[in-house]
């Protein structure tokens, strides 16, 4: 029997993925496949494009491939954000590669942009800093590097090459949650700003049109083993999507997208320059309106288990997480995840990794412990820093892999002092695009059909002392300090 559903793609750092929701909200069958990332230098973080459009191919093959009589009403993208691409409009080759929100090769033009006093400028119309992670010197180096053999070139984040793909080339176009990450769009007039194009060195006229997080922005022709004809209806940023798919609607709902890095989001009424350390962004367009964010980002989170197990010859995540329980807590040691720099709140692009607090009486399953309460530390800086703007109190989420163990989740929420609460299904990125797709083209019929899709689990309380709590806090701050001390 035919079931109508709703194809969302999930294109995230480590992998395509794809599901297949049904009217009822329920994740019905999935596919994924890897994207290799590459490191040709120190600090430098690089993907293919190529490998990007056939992961996502065979991501959707084999959601297809579990349920093969689904009749797709409509199409709908996640996507990793801040990662750039330029490709040459005439023939659909990418130039060069796709420059990873992760990379680091542009902190001496964000230096020298900062020294000139640019910062605040772009600060008020952005609510973004002058950091390597976001994407205009990013796509200048790309411009100056690769650009010059094309006559006419796009310049895109991965949705709109998915997008742009997905089309057989026809539609260049991004949403506005994209749009903001981009430091080319001015948040408060809802358009690209020609100032920061010329800043950057950016060519207006290269940039996607920008259109709400639900609509009908073309439909697809020739991708893969899609049938033609399928409307893509929805294009978010992947934390974005999380907040719309938990149905944080309410004004300052907030959630903890925990992956490769995490971020932490919580909704406001209107967009306001951020405070210290913290980014303001729009979380989703809806009907030519938007929804305005804080939100602070984390660069290095779930992504530091998989490198201390290999440290410490274990035989991957779980066993990590298994030696982490073991012990009562890290022994004084402090596992600083400053692999390529810190981000939200402190924003030092010079700052390294570093494991501090050692003694005799350390152990591998101390240093365990540190990697899992730096999961716990980092998010506590970022909502603390919010705090500071009286934003926030609403409703805690959390989603991504990590928040489906309740051990990590209850760490959290002893850094925090406050009750997280996961989603059933912790694909809840794919959910929000899914949401959005079908919002646009009437598979559902409003938010209020929406809120009664959102599955949550059962909240972690804290359990923590708040005395132990509070030192425990200001030691990792010590932490932070001698990791951000650069010596030359």
């Amino acid at each position: 029997m035919t079931r109508e559903v709703v194809l969302a793609i999930d294109e995230g750092t480590t992998n395509s993925k794809a599901v297949f929701v049904d009217a009822s909200g329920a994740i019905v069958a999935s596919g994924s496949a890897p994207v290799p990332t590459l490191h040709p230098r120190s600090g430098w973080v690089e993907q293919d494009a190529a490998d990007i459009w056939t992961a996502t191919l065979a991501a959707i093959a084999a959601c297809t491939a579990r349920m093969p009589d689904a009749r797709i009403v409509a199409l709908g993208i996640s996507n990793q954000r801040e990662s750039i691409l330029i490709w040459d409009r005439g023939t659909g080759q990418p130039l060069g590669p796709v420059v990873t929100w992760q990379c680091r090769r542009t902190s001496d033009a964000c230096d020298a942009l900062r020294r000139a006093g640019h910062e605040p400028d772009v600060l008020a119309r952005t609510g973004l800093p002058l950091d390597p992670m976001f994407p205009p010197t990013k796509a200048a180096w790309l411009l100056e590097n690769h650009g010059g053999g094309a006559a006419d070139i796009c310049i895109g984040t991965v949705d709109s090459w998915l997008i742009w793909n997905l089309s057989g080339g026809r539609v260049h176009a991004t949403d506005r949650s994209n749009a903001a990450r981009t430091q080319l769009f001015d948040l408060a007039r809802g358009c690209w700003d020609a100032d920061l194009c010329a800043l950057f060195g950016v060519d207006i006229a290269r940039l996607p049109q920008v259109r709400d997080s639900a609509h009908v922005f073309g439909e697809t022709r020739g991708a893969g083993g899609l049938p033609d004809g399928i409307p893509i209806a929805s294009a978010i940023g992947d934390s974005h999507a999380a907040l719309f798919g938990h149905g944080a609607t309410r004004g300052g709902d907030g959630k903890i997208t925990f992956g490769t890095g995490s971020s932490v989001m919580t909704t406001i009424p209107e967009f306001v320059p951020p405070p210290g350390g913290i980014t303001t962004t729009i979380a989703w367009s809806l009907d030519g309106r938007s929804t305005y964010a804080l939100e602070g980002n984390i660069l290095v989170s779930a992504s530091i288990f998989p490198w201390t197990a290999a440290m410490l010859g274990l035989p991957g995540v779980d066993a990590l997480l298994d030696l982490a329980q073991s012990v009562e807590d890290a022994g004084g040691v402090h596992l600083v995840p400053a692999h390529v720099g810190l981000g939200s709140p402190h924003w030092d692009a010079a700052a390294r990794g570093t494991i501090g607090g050692l003694s005799f009486g350390s152990g591998p399953a101390h240093v365990a412990r540190a990697a899992a309460d730096s999961l716990a530390h980092q998010v506590a800086d970022v909502c603390e820093a919010m705090s500071e703007s009286g934003e926030g109190g609403g409703r805690l989420f959390v989603d991504g892999g990590p928040s489906a163990n309740r051990f990590l989740m209850h760490l959290v929420a002893d850094a925090l002092g406050r009750p997280v609460t996961p989603c059933r299904d912790t694909g809840t990125s794919a959910l929000g695009a899914a949401h959005l797709a079908g919002l646009a083209t009437g598979f559902w019929p409003d938010l209020d059909a929406l809120a009664t899709l959102a599955g949550h689990g059962d909240p972690c309380e804290p359990t923590r002392d708040p005395d132990e709590n509070r030192a425990a806090r200001h030691a990792w701050r010590e932490a932070v300090a001698r990791t951000t001390l650069h010596l030359s």
